[in-house]
């Protein structure tokens, strides 16, 4: 019972994170509610004070493109076509109907949503996976209008994989103001039907806000990751990847380490501190090393999986010797990577997933970011006259013991 407890003092101090944004995110979202872009091209210009647009022009997705290697935009594109295959696979048929019963057909059919909008991370780095993690599998759900949102200054590599990826309509802003813009609207931006993209713990407290004025794709919040290692583990993978996560500078990053080795904890820390020291993002990682990263010893790979499903990884490496036999052990996990050769980053960047994952512990209820979260359904019913009649005392015995004449009679009157 220890390590559940402890368990749920990180969850405890994941959910911490949240709430003390939240207080901040209502008042921006009153703000823009009332002031609209006057508030937004304030806030902006804190980051960027030359600007007079929150929009990105064209001529500056044009100039970015001098700015980004070569090599960078064919490592784009690259990426793009890994992941749209990916996405690809998802898509369901657009309608089916099917006669189930003589005179019953039934059916699905599925319709993009209208408008989306995308949130990218920026500031401390350019995100330009998140760009194509976000609006690819919209894309082959084929919503035919999305906007950006990301804070000033937006570097041009952002700018570049949005451009790659076909969004033209980018705004300068991050934070809950750009939650607040793309679910209200204001005099430039036009309100959207759903909001997806990663962010910081306003972004997400933002998120939770103005949930039901629009539509939301998950809770992400702070990265994390959780990796279960056994003997077969290399304690100088295992640091690594856990610096992969905790570099991202909020300082909010956790970073957990199952073992069922005794001695592979000590190692792990030694390189952690060792690994920490040759990176160029130290200073964000070090608040992570004091107070995100727990390495935990556990008596076998069963206790480590029901504390893994317990926490909820935004991201869960499985380094053992049979990692496949381990992964169905799992009940929630945003991202599950298998084996010592599959780091987190690939499927940051690469693999094709999605990398929008819920963080928290809401991958308990929530999962990633897929194709399907870009429709809305629509169920098709259609009876002929002998079914309905064949039906009508079901419908009549349901209606009167509910109370519900009306419903009744929307059936039998259709027989007197």
């Amino acid at each position: 019972m220890l390590q559940k407890l402890e368990v749920e003092t990180w969850m405890k101090q994941r959910r911490s994170n949240l709430d003390d944004a939240k207080k901040s995110a209502a008042e921006i979202i009153t703000l823009v509610r009332n002031e609209g872009d006057r508030a937004l091209l304030q806030m902006a210009k804190k980051y960027e004070p030359d600007i007079d647009s929150i929009r990105i022009s064209p001529e500056e997705i044009d100039a970015a493109y001098d700015e980004v290697d070569d090599s960078l935009v064919e490592s784009i594109v690259e990426a793009e076509m890994r992941i749209t295959r990916f996405h690809e696979r998802q898509k369901d048929h657009d309608l089916w109907l099917e006669e189930v019963e003589p005179g019953i057909t039934l059916g699905v059919k599925t319709t993009p949503l209208d408008r989306v909008g995308f949130y990218i991370p920026g500031r401390r780095a350019a995100y330009p996976s998140t760009a194509l993690m976000n609006a690819i599998p919209a894309k082959v759900a084929g919503v035919p209008d999305v906007c950006a949102c990301s804070p000033p200054p937006i570097l041009p590599l952002t700018l570049v994989a949005l451009d790659i990826v076909g969004v033209e309509e980018i705004y300068r802003m991050g934070g809950a103001q750009a939650i607040a813009a793309m679910s209200l609207g204001t005099e430039t931006i036009k309100p959207v039907r759903k909001i997806v993209g990663p962010g910081n713990a306003y972004v997400t407290a933002a998120k939770r806000q103005v949930y039901g004025e629009v539509a939301l794709d998950l809770v992400a919040g702070p990265s994390e990751i959780m990796i279960i290692a056994d003997t077969s583990a290399d304690p100088s993978f295992i640091a690594a990847d856990m610096l992969s996560q905790a570099e991202h500078g909020s300082g909010r990053e956790q970073a957990v380490l199952l073992s069922t080795s005794a001695d592979l904890l000590p190692a792990v820390r030694k390189e952690l501190l060792r690994q920490s020291k040759l990176l160029s993002r130290s200073e964000c990682i070090e608040k992570v090393l004091q107070n995100g990263v727990f390495l935990v010893q556990v008596k076998d790979l069963a206790e480590a999986a029901e504390l893994a499903s317990l926490y909820a990884p935004e991201h869960l490496e499985l380094i053992v010797e049979n990692p496949r036999e381990l992964a169905p052990k799992i009940t929630a996990a945003g991202a599950i990577f298998l084996g010592p050769w599959t780091p987190e980053p690939v499927g940051d960047f690469v693999a094709g997933p999605s990398h929008v994952l819920p963080t928290g512990g809401s991958a308990r209820f929530f999962t990633g970011l897929t194709v399907e979260m870009f429709f809305r359904r629509s169920s098709l019913v259609e009876y002929d006259r002998s079914a309905l009649e064949r039906e009508l005392p079901a419908v009549t015995c349901f209606a009167k013991n509910e109370g519900l004449d009306a419903h009744g009679n929307s059936a039998a009157i259709r027989f007197q």
